[in-house]
């Protein structure tokens, strides 16, 4: 799935552990998430480069799809029901929409006081967003790869072993010039991953048929 696949790879970056990562896509290109080392979430935000108000929704894109899982052929869709991204190409049995992302506050509520010190999703969202003009308030709704958050009947949600392992990916295609947004995900308290963060690769692809 790495290969030419998608065409002429444009650019190839490894994310440390815990670390952020952003770019833009131009309409038709294709950014494949590796999960180099397995069982490692990687957050992800999504915008219209062009307007930011055009962000990804969570709400829009189940709606569209009636499904609370992502998987190939799903799009992500802005707040606005236009299509962003589409899910090209999958490895896992389905990517989450509900899970959120960590931060100091969530952290401390579930596991405790002493958790607060620790880095988290948000810090690397804010670290990111930062460097095109946004805040805080800019953050939206987040797609979370490879992690596991099953739905119970009643409704209740989980964080529990992921279902990835080492070089599965997923592959996504701009259907907009794309904003996207990655925080290599530093959670230890919970096993989306594995309790011991790792490495993810971001690969993107020019999208044409070569």
């Amino acid at each position: 799935m790495t290969g030419t696949t998608f065409g002429t790879v444009i650019s190839r970056e490894t994310v440390a552990p815990r670390g952020p990562w952003s770019a833009i896509l131009t309409k038709g290109q294709v950014l494949t998430i590796v999960d180099i080392d397995g069982n490692q979430a990687v957050d992800f935000l999504a915008y219209d480069a062009h307007d930011a108000a055009r962000a990804y929704s969570a709400q829009a894109t189940l709606q569209g799809q009636g499904s609370v899982y992502l998987t190939t052929g799903s799009v992500l869709r802005t707040n606005e029901y236009e299509p962003l991204l589409t899910i090209i190409a999958n490895d896992v049995d389905r990517q989450d929409t509900l899970g959120g992302a960590c931060s100091k506050e969530s952290n401390t509520l579930r596991y405790g006081y002493h958790t607060y010190s620790q880095h988290a999703c948000a810090d690397n969202f804010l670290a990111e967003l930062s460097k095109y003009g946004m805040g805080k308030r800019d953050q939206v709704s987040n797609v979370n790869w490879f992690m596991n958050v099953p739905v119970d009947p009643d409704g209740a949600l989980g964080i529990v072993d992921g279902m990835s392992a080492p070089g599965l990916s997923v592959s996504i295609r701009a259907e907009r010039d794309t904003l996207v947004v990655v925080s290599n995900c530093p959670q230890i308290n919970n096993p989306c991953n594995g309790f011991n963060p790792s490495r993810a690769e971001m690969i993107i692809f020019s999208g044409d048929a070569g």
